[in-house]
């Protein structure tokens, strides 16, 4: 899966927060379309993290309210996936 963080720094480059927000609804969109459907495994907060050059904590903050919400679900060893 591509994400639209992975782009060439600006001047203009988004705050921890936009990251935050824009992660989120990426993830948000993606299931509701369908793109991401049930049971889909996400990638780990730290690998995420990682791969788009972010915290870990701003991508378990998006994981984390996408649990509350009931989007996502974890399991313990084993990751977390769209429900």
């Amino acid at each position: 899966m591509s994400h639209p963080l992975e782009r060439p720094a600006d001047k203009s480059a988004p705050t921890a927060k936009s990251k935050q927000r824009h992660l989120y609804e990426h993830y948000l969109s993606d299931i509701r379309s369908g793109r991401l459907p049930p049971g889909t495994r996400l990638p780990s907060s730290r690998q995420l993290a990682d791969q788009l050059g972010l915290s870990r904590i701003t991508v378990q903050s998006v994981y984390e309210a996408l649990i509350a919400e009931g989007y996502l679900t974890t399991r313990q060893g084993a990751g977390t996936f769209v429900i």
